[in-house]
């Protein structure tokens, strides 16, 4: 079945399939809609400051421990075969289970030596369970994702986002306090991985190997992009934590309000340009003039999602925080407006990031996010005294951007070629522009002012001619059946 990838209609089923898993995001992004108000609303701002502390402190050391081995095993899956693939994934397996209950360990020693008090630590416990059962699931989707099987993908994300809905609901019904929420994440996660298992049984396994003839070579190969990785979702993440410790629980609750709105949405990118990175991965092995047209559209198509993105939240943010947090969250807009501007440059950071990847240029990955990392910790210590939540956000901007310029800037060193892929930056950037200032200055209610900004963004795409070709012509034809 993985021979779809060198099929003809490999492009095209990886652009429906990006198409299909967005909308079942954007399906759990509505779901959340229901939910997270809930959550936020039946917790005082202090407390809900003391909430995303702990679960910031766990989707941190998620990120960190995912080290990008589900990147890695998709590679693998894509270009080996046989015996090679099953030791291979059996290697990173065990690489999984070691990495993830280690994080776990290493975060809640930071909770107990930061002086959390004792019921956060109780569900920094649960939260950590439930990093650990989302980080094995996450892999076992492997061979889905290496087979181009969206379906059952996007199945598996609507579950995972119903039950929390449910979840949600259910414990505020309830009264619960901070510790259950954190909680509530370990049988859901568990939930999803049994799911996952059940679909992947006898392509893929929960056996593990680390027998180091086998482990070693992926570690050699790999550690210089894992902790590329590592750094990243450190320094998009620090914030939140030096502004625990340096601002006051509302200033952390208002940039943890807009943070949530963007931290969904930085999933969007991934979830489109990963749909096709099988086959970038195939076609770096097998073609290189495939491998170029490939990452050249993959990154016109990237910066065309991240301005429409960033245009989308910053045109939209008082509606976000007007759903998610109600007045008391107000300040929020003006936070979001600025840090929705950073998905714009992780559109195209994302894409480049998968081009590196996929060349095995791990070093420029690992050198522009330690810059990163530096960046963002002294923007944060600078700016937040000053200007609270909106400096937070301004810091992140302004890290994100530089850590854009230098992605891509490797990518272009090792391909100048595919600079051609990002020529209609400056238009599709005034386009976005465009879309914003319009609603913005419109003088109409939210909701509507966003969407005339889509209008204005749609028509001035189509003519300025930046809609990619493969999109339209998967719009015309008529998907296969089955």
């Amino acid at each position: 079945m993985s021979d779809v990838l060198d099929s003809p209609e490999a492009g095209s089923t990886a652009l429906r399939g990006s198409a299909l898993r967005s909308a079942a995001y954007f399906g759990g992004i509505g779901l959340s809609i229901v939910s997270t108000p809930l959550l936020v609303r039946s917790l005082s701002v202090g407390e809900y400051g003391r909430y995303v502390t702990v679960a910031s402190l766990m989707n941190l050391v998620a990120g960190v421990t995912e080290g990008g081995l589900n990147a890695v095993a998709l590679r693998e899956y894509s270009t080996l075969q046989g015996d090679a693939r099953r030791s291979a994934l059996r290697s990173l397996m065990g690489i999984r289970y070691t990495l993830s209950v280690a994080g776990v360990i290493v975060g809640l020693a930071f909770a107990l030596a930061a002086g959390y008090e004792s019921p956060l630590l109780i569900g920094a416990v649960g939260a950590g369970i439930a990093v650990v059962f989302q980080a094995i699931g996450a892999l076992l989707t492997t061979p889905l994702q290496g087979e181009l099987r969206f379906g059952w993908l996007s199945s598996i994300s609507l579950v995972s986002q119903g039950l929390q809905v449910v979840g949600i609901v259910a414990l505020v019904l309830a009264g619960a306090g901070v510790v259950p929420f954190l909680w509530m994440g370990a049988p859901i996660t568990l939930a999803t991985l049994v799911m996952t298992y059940v679909l992947v049984r006898g392509r893929m396994d929960l056996r593990a190997s680390l027998r180091w003839a086998q482990v070693w070579p992926l570690l050699r190969d790999t550690i210089p992009y894992t902790a590329a990785v590592a750094l990243n979702v450190v320094y998009f993440r620090v914030t939140i934590l030096v502004m625990s410790l340096q601002a006051s629980n509302a200033q952390t609750s208002y940039f943890a309000t807009s943070f949530r709105v963007v931290e969904v949405l930085l999933g969007i990118p991934a979830l489109v340009i990963g749909s096709a990175y099988p086959i970038l991965a195939r076609a770096e092995r097998d073609d290189d003039d495939r491998f170029d047209y490939a990452m050249k559209r993959i990154l016109e198509l990237a910066l065309l999602l991240g301005v429409w993105m960033a245009m989308c939240t910053t045109a939209g943010a008082k509606v976000a925080i007007d759903v998610i947090g109600g007045s008391d969250f107000a300040p929020s807009v003006d936070v979001l407006r600025i840090q929705g501007l950073t998905l714009a440059a992780t559109g195209v950071s994302v894409a480049a990031g998968y081009g590196l990847l996929t060349l095995r240029r791990y070093r420029a990955m690992l050198v522009t996010n330690a810059v990163a990392l530096v960046v963002t910790i002294v923007l944060t210590l600078i700016l937040v005294p000053a200007m609270g939540a909106q400096g937070a956000a301004l810091a992140t901007v302004l890290t994100e951007t530089v850590l854009a310029i230098g992605i891509i800037g490797a990518l272009l060193h090792y391909r100048p070629a595919l600079a051609r892929g990002l020529i209609g930056a400056p238009l599709i950037i005034a386009v976005g522009a465009a879309g914003v200032g319009v609603a913005l200055l419109s003088g109409v209610p939210a909701l509507p002012a966003l969407v005339l900004a889509n209008v204005v963004f749609v028509a001035g795409i189509v003519l300025i001619r930046r809609v990619p070709p493969e999109i339209a012509d998967v719009l015309r034809r008529k998907a296969p059946g089955g």
